[in-house]
């Protein structure tokens, strides 16, 4: 991986991560790195996804994907602050 698809990654992830927290209803008590992480991961996989069901590679905006991936990121943003809540 080049330094632009890291980078790209990154930016991709927190955009995923960030509409992933503003899908679930009311305040979630994880911190913007684990949004990203979270985001990161959620892409990487929703690619996966996507590209197994055959919606990754679309004319125009690829929106299957976009929803595959914010859907994942909203299960791994809740997973992650059920677990912080927990442990207080």
């Amino acid at each position: 991986m080049e330094i632009s698809g890291l980078i790209s990654a990154i930016v991709i992830g927190i955009v995923i991560g960030v509409l992933g927290r503003l899908v679930l209803p009311g305040r979630q008590r994880i911190g913007i790195l684990w949004t990203i992480l979270v985001g990161i991961v959620a892409a990487l996989i929703g690619t996966a996804i996507a590209g197994g069901l055959g919606v990754a590679d679309t004319e125009g905006v690829d929106w299957g994907e976009w929803l595959i991936q914010i859907a994942l990121a909203a299960l791994g943003v809740a997973a992650i602050d059920r677990v912080k809540l927990r442990r207080r």
